[in-house]
């Protein structure tokens, strides 16, 4: 993990290469005299091409810390640079901008539109960034062709199969060139050859280069990633390397042959 402090105020950090950094980050949810803190005070930074899981036991604070990364939520206390811009107080018009153009999100139940074909499901995010048709369509053809669904591109999500569906989300988030990949618990809704599948096609869009942050609940899958933060009771208990990751990431690839025949 880094170790350089954000200066008071800054809006920006001295390296380039540092994707996102929270500093002293907290979240408290408040209902009428009840007050819960879901976050306190954590603090970390992700490298541009890192692959980082961030784990934890339910009601460790992980989900809130997803929504705090991906901007769907704010922090109460702290700040929040992503891409050296500090994203923690800006309002929803500017978070929706962010989450738009900056960072591909990767769903556990896939969020694709039932009756779009692959293509323009994966266009969504650029007709809202407003790119026009034609580049639109040869982005997400491009994109598809990536994961490996080149042939699939006028497939309703109905005549994919669960692995087929989250390859076309992958390449959902790909579309944007994003300064960050966000999957939160891609494989949950996989069974484990569609799960290996998609743990295969993280790990080749991480060794293009992307930077990839990987939410998950499960031990295996957490084991894919480069570094390892640990979520507890509010706290970041562990953010240190994987050693394990290469034995890991060995041993999954001769079970499954990376953009290989999609499932």
């Amino acid at each position: 993990m880094s170790s350089q402090a954000l200066a008071p105020g800054s809006a920006t950090l001295a390296t380039t290469d540092v994707v996102l950094a929270l500093r002293d980050i907290g979240k408290t949810y408040t209902s009428g005299e009840l007050s819960v803190e879901a976050l306190r005070s954590v603090s970390f930074d992700i490298r541009a091409g890192e692959y980082v899981a961030i784990t934890g036991p339910s009601g460790s604070g992980k989900s809130t810390l997803m929504h705090i990364l991906g901007c769907l939520d704010i922090p109460s206390t702290g700040a929040y640079l992503l891409a050296g811009d500090d994203v923690s107080m800006m309002d929803e018009a500017h978070l929706a901008h962010i989450r738009n153009r900056r960072i591909g999100f990767v769903f556990q139940r896939f969020h694709l539109m039932a009756q779009l074909s692959a293509a323009r499901n994966v266009e969504l995010p650029l007709v809202y960034a407003n790119v026009p048709a034609l580049e639109r369509r040869e982005r997400a053809v491009e994109a598809l062709a990536q994961v490996g669904l080149r042939d699939r591109t006028e497939h309703r999500p109905g005549e994919l199969s669960g692995g087929q569906q989250q390859r076309v989300a992958v390449a959902r988030a790909l579309v944007t060139e994003p300064d960050l990949i966000l999957a939160d618990e891609p494989t949950g809704n996989l069974d484990s050859v569609a799960s290996a599948d998609v743990l295969a096609l993280l790990d080749e869009v991480n060794a293009l280069g992307r930077t990839v942050v990987l939410i998950t609940h499960e031990p295996d899958v957490a084991a894919r990633a480069q570094r390892i933060i640990v979520v507890r009771d509010g706290y970041v208990a562990d953010a240190g390397q994987n050693d394990q990751r290469d034995l890991q990431s060995t041993s999954s690839l001769k079970a499954t042959k990376s953009w290989g025949p999609t499932l």
